[in-house]
């Protein structure tokens, strides 16, 4: 078999499938192997039309069809399905060349895969894909870590074949090193979760508070996806609300079970950011959402207990809600977004990655499931100034958020009198108020924290960290 594929894909299933068609209809040469000969074999009979591919039935014969340096990605499940395929390749490649992991793994794995393989002289590099099936096929946003030297190889392939955003850029760049990449799109799931969590509390409140019909409420999107909140998440959403369940003829949202699900990546991230010590509060609720759907019977249970039943506003006085809630939307997709950001920053902060944020922001426009048009200003935001501490300290979204503030104010208050749930827009305003408060109740933890377990404190009118004798004559001791 001659060395004439310039990229390899091993793991077909609709994702890598769909990859791999990506890069032969780009005009790339590509090997595909599958742990099944069928399947491979299936995929060159139905797609070998739109590209050049090389089928093989080993791992040797796939190897061997790569020209050097060797580039071959996995698209298999995240664990030890990925160890394990790496474990059989690894011994049939030369140093220089790059194995790539596209699927969902913990940056923690890429980080322990890509120091084992470096002491071979291979390159591994963590690439999080997002855009779905579609996105595979058609071009993704793509976050690749690992080396420099890797990317050097690998970025012409991936910026060929990734998303491009409106101006023509690809939404692809190196991250940074070892794990940055994984680590980026995690976080980048974290707030995909928030913010369907939050446009769902949108439509709630649409629907029990404005009193608006599923077909109405994906007009009212659809107007919203004309203006500040133009994204995928949103366009689809009205796509959803207007679909009529054929079997029944009733608004498919009211046949569809109202349990969601999630995979783990929004959960990772939670527990990341509190190693990290950053708070996620609003992608943390939204994971925690998902959760109390999932347990029927805890609902169940507590289904008599007391609390206002929603009463639905009608007229001028339900369109005028409609307004605030648009504001509430727009004002909580911004602390997601800011918690985010923070949390790359953390991370990259943590691990001496160098992340540029701005570059983040910058392949977020395409391809990936968050894509909106405010990510363009995100990107100017931290370009302008790569050192921001938080996207509300920059002057247009201060601006934008504190003029939304009344109607988000109102919001959480009509919610809260009517007994709707809304635990994102309300952990998202609570981060904004902690922001903004000039002193937090946090003294008196530390104050029982001293009490009970001389964790000591620190004062605000001197330096030092300070115990309180509280079981004796409760003078103050300096303990630095």
């Amino acid at each position: 078999m001659s060395s004439t594929a310039q990229i390899g894909v091993t793991g077909l299933a609709v994702m890598g499938s769909n990859l791999a068609r990506n890069f032969a209809r780009n005009g790339f040469t590509v090997a595909v192997h599958n742990r099944t000969a069928a399947k491979t074999k299936a995929l060159v009979e139905e797609f070998g039309h739109e590209g050049a591919f090389v089928p093989a039935e080993t791992a040797r014969e796939f190897v061997a069809a790569l020209e050097r340096p060797r580039r071959l990605i996995i698209m298999v499940k995240a664990g030890e399905p990925t160890d394990a395929v790496i474990r059989e390749f690894a011994p049939l490649l030369e140093p220089g060349d790059v194995i790539i992991d596209g699927g969902n793994a913990h940056f923690e794995d890429t980080r322990r895969r890509e120091r084992e393989l470096r002491e071979q002289g291979i390159h591994f590099v963590g690439v999080g894909i997002s855009g779905g099936e579609e996105g595979a096929l058609l071009g993704p946003s793509i976050m690749p870590g690992g080396s420099a030297e890797s990317y050097a190889s690998l970025g012409p392939l991936l910026e060929k074949i990734s998303a491009k955003a409106a101006d023509g850029t690809p939404c692809t760049s190196h991250v940074g090193p070892d794990g940055a990449g994984h680590f980026v799109k995690m976080v980048h799931n974290g707030i995909e979760y928030a913010d369907m969590q939050l446009i769902a509390e949108a439509y709630h409140l649409l629907r029990e508070v404005a009193g608006y019909s599923p077909a109405r409420i994906a007009q009212t999107f659809r107007t919203w996806n004309e203006g500040r909140l133009d994204s995928y998440l949103i366009e689809i959403t009205a796509e959803v609300l207007a679909h009529t369940d054929a079997a029944t003829g009733r608004p498919y949202v009211d046949v569809v079970a109202d349990a969601a699900e999630q995979k783990g990546t929004g959960r990772w991230t939670v527990q990341i950011a509190l190693d990290l010590g950053v708070p996620v509060s609003g992608i943390a609720e939204a994971v925690f959402a998902r959760s109390v759907s999932g347990h029927s019977a805890l609902r169940a249970a507590s289904a008599d207990l007391a609390g206002p039943r929603p009463t639905a506003l009608s007229g001028e006085a339900a369109d005028a809600f409609a307004a605030r809630v648009e504001q509430a939307l727009y004002a909580s997709k911004i602390v997601s977004y800011t918690q985010g950001f923070h949390q790359i920053r953390a991370g990259s902060d943590e691990y001496g990655w160098g992340v540029d944020l701005g570059a983040v922001a910058s392949l977020w426009r395409g391809g990936c499931i968050i894509r909106a048009a405010f990510l363009d200003r995100i990107r100017a935001a931290y370009d302008a100034r790569p050192d921001l501490p938080s996207l509300l300290a920059d002057a247009d979204f201060a601006r934008e958020i504190g003029a939304a503030q009344d109607d988000w104010r109102a919001v959480l208050g009509e919610a809260v009198r009517q007994g709707i749930p809304v635990p994102a827009f309300a952990a998202s305003l609570s981060y904004y108020d902690a922001l903004r408060a000039e002193r937090l109740p946090a003294a008196l933890t530390q104050g029982q924290r001293d009490f009970f377990g001389a964790h000591t404190y620190r004062r605000t009118d001197r330096e030092g960290s300070y115990h309180t004798l509280w079981s004796g004559d409760r003078s103050e001791v300096r303990t630095d």
